[in-house]
């Protein structure tokens, strides 16, 4: 698919009005991020980043995400959102379970690890776990399909769409501190946003019709 938006850069609100000094910094600090170390084994950190690589792919042509770092990151943390699912350990116990089992079960299914597999295998192990249709003992304490729900998809879903790279390929404004979004109904955009390379918008009308 076509990049809606190949010369739209977020970050190049970064000294405008658009950001203030505080917007700057917690997106300084995010771009930054580097992967901490001793966190996950070797296993562990390839196995993730490949689990990364297959739900959260980089957008194509702009600059590489944190998402990894930021993921690595929670789980060093431990961190929670004040509350967790009943049949889950909490967050750090439950990825570094949750990063074995995987590994367990593309060992089981193909007989490589999951790091080594290619996009299609990935897939269909990523998708048992997902179904919760699952052969690997390691995941006896761990339930599959609610690791998935509750604990990969908010952790990777949330870091992924933090970042600006992600801002730039979908247009997104990202934080419009202290200046604000002021056209926020449909088929509205304010005059510093990102404007879709396309001859119509989503509407079917010409964009010069959209203000």
């Amino acid at each position: 698919m076509a990049d809606p938006y190949p010369t739209y850069d977020v970050l190049a609100k970064r000294d405008s009005a658009s950001w203030d000094d505080t917007t700057r910094a917690v997106v300084d600090r995010r771009l930054s991020l580097k992967v901490p170390e001793g966190v996950l084994s070797d296993t562990q950190l390839a196995t993730l980043r490949m689990v990364k690589a297959r739900v959260c792919p980089d957008p194509e042509g702009r600059p590489p995400t944190t998402t990894l770092a930021m993921v690595v990151q929670r789980i060093e943390e431990d961190s929670t959102e004040g509350f967790r699912h009943h049949e889950l350990p909490r967050t750090s116990d439950a990825w570094r379970r949750g990063l074995d089992a995987i590994e367990a079960e593309a060992q089981l299914r193909f007989g490589s690890p999951f790091a080594d597999l290619d996009g299609g295998q990935a897939d269909a192990v990523l998708r048992s776990i997902e179904d919760g249709d699952v052969r690997a003992p390691e995941w006896e304490s761990l339930p599959p399909s609610t690791f998935w729900t509750w604990r990969v998809i908010p952790d990777l879903v949330s870091c992924h769409w933090s970042q600006p790279s992600l801002w730039s390929a979908m247009g997104f404004g990202g934080p419009a501190s202290p200046r604000g979004y002021v056209r926020i109904a449909e088929n509205r955009r304010d005059p510093w946003e990102a404007l879709e390379e396309r001859s119509t918008s989503p509407t079917g009308w010409p964009r010069h019709h959209v203000r």
